[in-house]
């Protein structure tokens, strides 16, 4: 089966979904083996970051955040139109004893171009600095949600290794149990062991049997989350590449880790800049209250004939003074007032929630490799006793498999406990960047 890299397997699969133009091509295409697609655990969460959906929502809202900018940018530069008219019109002249008089029909033309400036107004211009910090949220919050696609897809991924190294466990553990089925078998035909013994040995090999297939099933459940998280379509074939880790790198002190998630975290820094953001809007509302300077002017052609036409202009200066509005610019001020507190308390409420992270992250994390220690102790413990209990089991006539069966029920259970804790220590490990803020640097 072919291997193909993250962008190629896109892109295959998508040319095969077009293919729909006839029943030959749509046949050939559902004869075609799924794409292969290998992914480190890096890769794919470096993956998601083009195709998931919720990413791609995020990048549209900046593209919209960034268009509002120029919409307020547009209010601080010149406005220019142009207007062309043609009147076909008659005059009153008055009364002329009891007969009111008109003119005779004639024609206006005038084509005008018109400009207005502002010049002045400390307003306008809060409003266009507060909706340049609103496109910096906008890009805060979508590499905070790059930040979180990129969690949920390394979570996943570690599932997904956890099932897989379950499926081998399982088949280590049914190889184990068909080979002493086998010897309990050969005893039986020599005499030194009963029917029990193999009865016994087949009932836990089917148990085992079944906890196999059902592992293979929670495989592809895994899969198709993962698949469904990178944005992928689900014909798709995934490798993954890398295996759980028992080990894990030094990690930082609790208050050194605290103080670097508080100043990487894009929820901190969104947050941060939500605050900034209202507090210029606040400045542009209590700015409406100063005077606003603004310049307007004309310059056409006018006439009654085309040939005939001459040329006019318009220059004007236009001081707005705000004096009174009933008490709505207040309460704008008043409620501009509560959304920077509002912002605040959030931006406290976000500090104390990443700090808990940071917390919980390293504590989950000191257990976690203090399992994985334990467990590998048992397992060791456990592959001892097996050992032992089958050479007793094999030499000794005397001797039932019971302490067989013991030790594989040992053996099968170590594995899964070893299986678990290098799950949750490599778990713990992606939660703890992902708490920092350095999932990007995370292999």
């Amino acid at each position: 089966m072919k291997t193909m890299t993250f962008k190629s397997a896109v892109i295959c699969v998508a040319l095969v979904s077009t293919m729909g133009g006839g029943t030959s091509r749509a046949q050939d295409a559902i004869l075609l083996p799924p794409a292969e697609l290998r992914l480190t655990l890096r890769a794919a969460m470096e993956a998601a970051l083009d195709t998931n959906p919720e990413v791609r929502l995020f990048k549209e809202k900046i593209e919209g955040a960034r268009a509002a900018t120029s919409t307020q940018l547009g209010a601080l530069l010149p406005n220019l139109s142009g207007t062309a008219q043609a009147t076909h019109l008659t005059a009153y002249l008055g009364k002329i004893g009891l007969a009111p008089v008109r003119t005779n029909p004639f024609e206006v033309y005038d084509a005008r171009a018109s400009l207005t400036q502002s010049l002045f107004s400390l307003s306008l211009i809060q409003r266009w600095k507060a909706s340049r910090e609103a496109l910096k949220v906008a890009e805060l919050e979508s590499e905070t949600t790059k930040s979180d696609t990129m969690g949920t897809v390394g979570l996943l991924y570690v599932e997904a290794l956890r099932a897989d190294a379950l499926v081998k466990a399982h088949e280590a553990n049914l190889k184990l149990f068909t080979e002493l089925i086998q010897l309990a078998r050969d005893r039986r035909g020599s005499g030194l062991g009963t029917g029990l013994d193999t009865a016994r040995l087949q009932a836990q090999l089917e148990n085992e049997r079944q906890q196999l297939t059902s592992s293979r099933y929670e495989v592809e459940r895994v899969h198709l989350n993962l698949i469904n998280a990178l944005g992928l379509p689900f014909d798709v074939r995934l490798v993954l590449t890398d295996a759980l880790k028992t080990d894990v790198d030094a990690t930082p002190p609790i208050h050194d880790a605290v103080a670097t998630a508080l100043n990487d975290r894009m929820e901190v820094k969104a947050q941060s800049q939500r605050v900034k953001t209202a507090s210029i809007g606040l400045d542009s509302t209590m700015s409406e209250r100063l005077p606003s300077l603004q310049a307007q002017g004309d310059y056409g052609r006018i006439g009654n004939r085309l040939d005939t036409t001459i040329d006019t202009y318009t220059i004007g200066a236009f001081l707005t003074v705000p004096l009174f509005d009933g008490g709505q610019r207040q309460g704008r001020i008043q409620e501009g007032r509560s959304q920077v507190r509002q912002e605040m308390i959030r931006l406290q409420s976000v500090s104390n929630r990443v700090t808990l992270e940071v917390r919980e992250a390293l504590v989950t994390l000191a257990s976690a490799q203090e399992q994985v220690g334990i467990a590998k102790a048992g397992l060791e413990a456990a592959l001892m006793e097996l050992a032992l209990a089958r050479e007793r089991f094999a030499v000794l006539s005397s001797s039932s498999n019971l302490e067989v069966t013991n030790a594989l029920f040992s053996v099968s259970r170590a594995r899964e406990n070893t299986v678990d804790a290098m799950f949750r220590l490599n778990q713990a490990r992606i939660n703890l960047a992902r708490s920092l803020g350095h999932l990007t640097s995370l292999s």
